[in-house]
């Protein structure tokens, strides 16, 4: 007797080759990505068509999608008086959909006779054009239906991302034969948290996704799949925020006559009620034995420095340290030199001695040294040393502050200001350099919708900023299209007004372009955006010319409206010292207007500054063009926006009206991730989190706040998810993609 072993059964990680053939597989392979049947089913339709169509929406120039049938078929002759046949033919036909007809042509494939007959059903794909004033279709891709379709059959069309020499039908006949094998998937989601959310099982679902039978069969597959990545998500950060809650660090109390006490009697203008509120919070937080975690967000200009330098001086106080990591020079030098002069000479000592380790401290005073990649070898070596010995209480600086030559005495508190431009593993990296975990205070004025916040930021607890100081002035924003030449010129001349009275003015280009560069013969930006201390615009036409630095700068030198004008210029390929010279001379009023990339959107503060003028903003999101504004307006006196553009279509115009229509960054955030992909803005702000494919951070509310709350509840009943081995393996794959993206972004 032969024994014939079982065939294994199929996984997800099983090799599609040897299932659908070399073809396919191989095609899949090579354009796609796709090489397993797990990839496979992941690579849903991008549309679903009803197979009972209706010819009658056809409109010229539009895409058609139809499922019709042949009503008559006619050959004639490309040239007169030879065959129609071979390349000569020209085959007509009329199709139907019981209710409207339309011509569809081909041009010399006399073959195509042998399938194309009247009575044969097919899907029909391609552009409407016009002929004698009808819609007809050209040269279309078709697909035959088989005449007897049966009841395992979906009720809609998938159709798939067009792949190269793939038809959809093909890739339809993979899919049926990968879902006709699979008895079960391994499922994340608990089966009793399936059974109170209404839930279908994971196979069912990908069976629906790829072979719905109607649209409220299809509905219900997705809803199951958004809850599946808002779980796995939030489980994992639930997971994160209990192994936080299991560590144990120090906890830091402000001396009573200490730092923290001289500078708030020093304090030149009173706390808002939010910023008391928010410092109560943390200081509650900082005096507890588990480390803080918190996720402070604030409008430009809210005051969120003021609420972490009194939790520095917290941390300062209790003899530990604290260390503010900015994503840019331009930045850490600026929260240097703002740290610095807050604290006048408080900032002049070195750090706090006790007397007796518990006793009053000698002398309320510390050293605020600054740690960047551009320092010389000395300065670097004597940061160091301060940083080490304790000398330094606190330390602002990039990335450097991560390398691991540096070594703290006792780090208490990280501040990290503006989080999106970081990674977690990057935040993670400096807390790793505490002797005891230290606490975490992450900053961003860039405004996050309460959905974005838990699925991005879910490991942390959120304060928000709302209400801005006193002195803060309105700021009116206008759309100036340069296709408008009185507007364009007028633009400048409200410039030169400002600067004549004292006041500063930005003007902030896309790009940096190259010496002796005029606006008139700019190149292509789509490939030279350069600006290293820069955020890449966003815009939609990447292949239009942007407007550079240099350029500008040379127009401006030449502008009669501004003869007179003290001019500078500030961009990302410029020498540290040369860009921090610049920006003194810009903050003392040495220069009157200062063209500039990207490199002033955060913690520049120039409080006569009273103009901005952004160049290109089509190229840049809603939330970026908000954090440009917030410079100006800063000092009392009213401030002016201008938001140029050479892109007149409505979405352009509609985008920019809606920054200029409101200065509420929470309401222009939302926007933001309504008119870009959520996966930029969720993959801008930490790794990992752009892998969502179901899921709208906007849309979805409701699912994510569900899965939160059955994530919490599940792990703390068990926190290791060993009694749910498919749920764990999920959220190690997510970590793994987490790492990955992290990685790749470095």
């Amino acid at each position: 007797m032969v024994v014939v072993d079982p065939l294994p059964s199929l996984t997800e990680q099983s090799r599609l080759r040897p299932l659908i053939g070399d073809y396919p597989a191989g095609k899949l392979s090579a354009q796609r990505g796709i090489t397993t049947v797990g990839d496979l089913l992941e690579w849903t339709p991008t549309r679903y068509v009803p197979y009972e169509s209706d010819l009658s929406h056809a409109r010229e120039g539009e895409h058609l999608v139809a499922v019709a049938e042949i009503e008559k078929v006619t050959v004639a002759p490309r040239v007169r008086n030879r065959p129609a046949t071979g390349k000569n033919a020209i085959i007509k036909l009329t199709i139907s959909d019981g209710r409207t007809s339309m011509p569809v042509t081909f041009f010399g494939d006399y073959g195509k006779l042998k399938v194309l007959t009247p009575g044969v059903q097919a899907i029909w794909m391609g552009k409407v054009t016009s002929f004698r004033g009808e819609p007809q279709l050209t040269a279309p891709d078709y697909e035959i239906v088989a005449e007897d379709r049966g009841d395992d059959e979906p009720g809609l069309l998938p159709l798939y991302t067009h792949t190269e020499r793939l038809r959809n039908s093909a890739i339809m006949i993979a899919v049926r034969v990968v879902l006709d094998q699979l008895d079960d998937l391994p499922d994340p989601i608990p089966e009793d948290v399936r059974r109170r959310h209404g839930l279908m099982s994971r196979l069912d679902a990908y069976r629906t996704l790829h072979r719905p039978r109607n649209r409220a069969d299809l509905e219900g597959a997705r809803a199951r799949m958004r809850f599946e990545e808002a779980f796995v998500l939030q489980v994992a950060l639930a997971q994160r925020r209990a192994q936080q809650a299991r560590f144990r660090t120090i906890s830091r109390h402000p001396r009573p006559e200490g730092l923290l006490a001289a500078f708030d009697a020093r304090m030149p203008f009173e706390l808002t009620a939010g910023q008391r509120e928010v410092a109560r919070t943390i200081a509650e937080e900082m005096a507890r034995e588990t480390p803080m975690h918190r996720l402070l967000q604030g409008e430009v200009g809210s005051g969120k420095t003021v609420v972490a330098l009194r939790a520095m001086l917290a941390a300062v106080d209790s003899g530990g340290q604290a260390a503010l990591l900015a994503p840019t020079e331009v930045l850490a030098q600026q929260h240097h030199r703002s740290i610095t002069a807050m604290m006048g000479d408080l900032a002049s000592g070195g750090m706090l001695t006790f007397e007796d380790g518990i006793g009053a401290p000698t002398g309320p005073t510390t050293k605020v040294v600054l740690l960047t990649g551009s320092l010389s070898t000395a300065s670097r070596r004597q940061a160091l040393s301060d940083i080490a010995t304790g000398e330094a209480g606190i330390v602002v600086g990039t990335h450097a502050l991560i390398q691991e030559s540096v070594g703290f005495h006792d780090l208490a508190l990280v501040v990290v200001d503006e989080q999106h431009r970081f990674g977690v593993e990057q935040r993670d990296a400096l807390r790793a350099k505490g002797a005891h975990p230290p606490h975490v205070l992450v900053m961003t004025a860039t405004p996050i919708p309460r959905t974005v916040a838990m699925t991005v930021f879910g490991d942390m607890e959120t304060s928000v900023l709302r209400e801005l100081p006193a002195g803060r002035a309105e700021i009116s924003t206008h759309v100036v299209p340069t296709s408008n030449e009185a507007w364009w010129e007028r633009s400048w001349q409200r410039v030169a007004e400002e600067a004549r009275v004292g006041r500063q003015v930005f003007v902030v280009c896309p790009r940096i372009g190259d010496e002796g560069e005029r606006v008139e013969d700019t190149v292509d930006g789509g490939a030279a955006f350069d600006d290293s201390d820069g955020t890449e615009p966003s815009g939609e036409d990447t292949a239009r010319p942007m407007a550079s630095v240099y350029a500008v700068h040379a127009l401006l030198s030449e502008h009669p409206a501004l003869a007179g004008a003290r001019l500078g210029m500030l961009h990302g390929r410029m020498a540290p010292e040369d860009k921090d010279a610049t920006m003194r001379a810009f903050a003392a009023g040495d220069i009157d207007v200062l063209v500039s990339t990207t490199v002033i959107e955060v913690g520049v503060d120039v409080p006569n500054a009273t103009v901005m003028v952004i160049m290109d903003a089509d190229r840049f999101g809603i939330s970026q063009l908000h954090q440009l504004r917030g410079r100006v307006g800063r000092g009392g006196l009213p401030g002016l926006c201008l938001l140029v553009t050479a892109v007149d279509t409505p979405e352009v115009l509609s985008r920019l009206h809606a920054v200029a229509g409101t200065t509420d960054g929470f309401e222009l955030a939302r926007l933001d991730l309504l008119y870009r992909r959520e996966g930029d803005v969720l993959g801008a702000s930490q790794s990992g989190r752009s892998s969502l494919k179901h899921l709208g951070v906007i849309d979805h509310e409701e699912t994510i706040v569900q899965a939160r709350e059955e994530a919490v509840v599940l792990v703390e009943s068990d926190a290791s998810l060993s009694a749910h081995p498919e749920l764990a393996a999920a959220v190690d794959r997510l970590e793994h993609e987490d790492k990955a993206a992290f990685l790749e972004r470095g």
